[in-house]
């Protein structure tokens, strides 16, 4: 034998018979529904009727006053914790949307060393996606060359290979071939004095 539910044990249906709004398109009633982005409201005739309108306000809330004025309106320009991050925006936003533009990144340092696999190009200090240092070839995408360590001119004693890189350890500062395939650790030879 099946029992009812009670209906009225949920919010949402209560929610819904106090509160109903219809659909400013099509006059339906319109439901609440979650999203991996928050609650919104839709049209109970979906999908004869489309109509959905967010529940929160993803315009960005204000963090923090900075007390210049905006370029384009005059305005006070402020700190907004937006949904892709913190910027910098204008107070009277929606009418007015300037964002200010982030500063530019700093310039890569290039060195004198020469891409050991092209020829053509010289290896640039770089920075990953995770803050990470890297050191790469300038004709990137044509040359795919990148090593971790600092590269130290130099060739290998064991395959010739025309970079060497820095490496560090426990007993000191040793230098290896750049090559993936030879990776030689080098023998430091003392300078006469």
């Amino acid at each position: 034998m099946a029992r009812k539910i009670d209906q009225s044990l949920f919010p949402e249906t209560q929610k819904r018979q106090d509160n109903q709004e219809h659909c400013p398109e099509c006059g339906s009633a319109l439901l609440i529904r979650h999203s991996k982005r928050g609650p919104f409201k839709a049209c109970s005739s979906y999908p004869a009727c489309d109509f959905s309108k967010a529940m929160t306000n993803n315009d960005g809330h204000v963090v923090k006053e900075l007390g210049l004025p905006c370029p384009e309106c005059g305005d006070e320009l402020v700190l907004r914790q937006g949904r892709y991050g913190m910027f910098i925006g204008c107070s009277a936003y929606p009418v007015c949307q300037h964002i200010e533009k982030r500063e530019s990144q700093p310039q890569e340092a290039k060195s004198a060393i020469a891409c050991p696999e092209c020829g053509t190009g010289t290896l640039t200090e770089r920075k990953s996606r995770y803050g990470k240092t890297f050191y790469a070839c300038d004709a990137y995408p044509k040359c795919k060359f990148a090593v971790n360590q600092t590269p130290v001119q130099g060739a290998c004693e064991a395959c010739g290979f025309g970079l060497l890189v820095e490496k560090k350890s426990a007993n000191g500062n040793y230098k290896q071939c750049a090559s993936r395939k030879c990776q030689h650790r080098q023998t430091e030879v003392e300078p006469e004095v």
